[in-house]
């Protein structure tokens, strides 16, 4: 037998009807604030994710699934292509591409789709996994650079937990600085680390030397001690993102938003600037964030592009899904009416009256003229059903119909204009 690969999984019924609860909701939370929906290719050139996130991460160096195409000839290498390990990247790549930068304001985009990383699986991460993500990025003339939208794109975050019914969230914020701040605290971590790294595990040992900054995040319990008596990156913050922090902080307290500061914060992937985020949850253990992001100011830049600041984050939705089938409850819809067909011919007009009731806005599901009543009422009852309508012969001539409530056992009759006043509740 044929199994799925590992890390990779398959999403079922009734388990995806959180999954299209929570994509609903979403959504309609992001329209509300003006974002419009990006998709991006799954594929990307592997060069993307080299410049944008970093050769000396994790997710570039050890975690990404790449391979070099075919040429257009036998002798001919390929381009060097990759799956997408995160999609901000890409969202920029299009920003630059299509020429966005050209319209007026801020480019407001959301996406919902999979990623695909080569990490070891846990609860709640998977090799494809699916993330839902924005994106703010425009011209500093557009007012990107804002400590107001990084504001906003966390009420908004905040609103989506609260609407999804996921209580006890932390906020955790953190200033990872500019290019000049993280350089300087860099070396000073450099220097802190000299003398203890060797106590500390093989990835600090590496990251050490290739990206200090990197070390803090790891989630070895054994050198968190010696983590916490590192340098703070508040300490090398320069005067500007000193003020830019602190206007985030007084927006957010204006709006009554709680949020608390890590000084340990930092975002994984290279592009990030100055607005550091996360928002965790108790019920995923460990690795409680439920999803994170902050500001990439000079991306743009570093892919070729024009001055673009921006700020997004994103959610990893199978670990939402998680938090939210733990702690909350995602209402799904069942079925209105079973339509049980009883005798030859009869599908076809089970068929038409199901369509009717459809266009009705209820949820129906037919039966099979080849059941008895019996069988027919049974497998109503499995499927939850709230009413079995019977359609006959008889009925069909009369223009009259038998409607049994399945819970209680109770039977009317009701005509075609009366059927399609039916409303989804009993």
């Amino acid at each position: 037998m044929i199994k799925s690969v590992r890390g990779m999984r398959d999403l079922l019924p009734p388990e995806t009807e959180t999954w299209n609860f929570v994509d609903t909701e979403v959504r309609q939370l992001f329209g509300l604030y003006n974002f419009q929906e990006i998709r991006t290719p799954v594929i990307e050139d592997l060069q993307l994710f080299q410049r944008s996130v970093g050769e000396e991460t994790d997710i570039v160096y050890k975690e990404m699934f790449a391979w070099q195409d075919r040429g257009r000839a036998e002798s001919e290498k390929g381009q060097w292509l990759a799956l997408r390990p995160e999609n901000t990247a890409g969202v920029v790549r299009a920003y630059i591409e299509h020429k966005l930068w050209d319209q007026p304001g801020l480019r407001r985009f959301y996406y919902v789709g999979p990623q695909f990383r080569r990490e070891r699986p846990q609860k709640g991460r998977y090799r494809q996994f699916y993330q839902i993500g924005a994106e703010v990025i425009g011209p500093p003339s557009a007012g990107s650079e804002s400590p107001a939208v990084d504001a906003e794109v966390l009420e908004m975050l905040a609103a989506l937990l609260d609407r999804l019914g996921i209580k006890d969230w932390t906020l955790e914020l953190n200033s990872v600085g500019c290019a000049d701040d993280r350089r300087r605290y860099n070396e000073a971590l450099r220097e802190a680390l000299k003398d203890v790294v060797g106590k500390m595990c093989a990835d600090c040992q590496r990251r050490a030397q290739t990206n200090p900054l990197r070390v803090l995040d790891c989630k070895v319990a054994e050198d968190q001690p010696i983590i916490e008596k590192l340098p703070r990156m508040s300490d090398y913050l320069d005067e500007k993102c000193q003020i830019h922090f602190a206007e985030v902080q007084k927006i957010l307290t204006a709006l009554d938003l709680p949020f608390v500061v890590n000084y340990r914060l930092v975002r994984g992937l290279d592009y990030y600037t100055r607005t550091a985020f996360e928002f965790t949850h108790g019920s995923l253990g460990a690795q409680n964030a439920i999803l994170g992001g902050g500001r990439y100011d000079g991306l743009s830049e570093a892919l070729g592009g024009p001055a673009a600041p921006g700020i997004g984050f994103a959610i990893g939705e199978d670990r939402l899904v998680m938090t939210l089938q733990e702690t909350a409850k995602a209402e799904t819809r069942p079925v209105d009416i079973y339509v049980v067909p009883l005798g030859a011919g009869m599908n076809v007009h089970a068929a038409r009256l199901a369509r009717r009731l459809r266009r009705r806005g209820l949820v129906v599901v037919s039966g099979d003229e080849s059941f008895r009543l019996k069988k027919s009422l049974e497998t109503a009852d499995k499927t939850g059903a709230r009413r079995a309508l019977i359609i006959g012969e008889n009925e069909v001539n009369s223009g009259r119909f038998a409607v049994k409530d399945l819970s209680t056992g109770e039977q009317i009759t009701l005509n075609l204009e009366e059927l399609g006043k039916l409303g989804g509740q009993p």
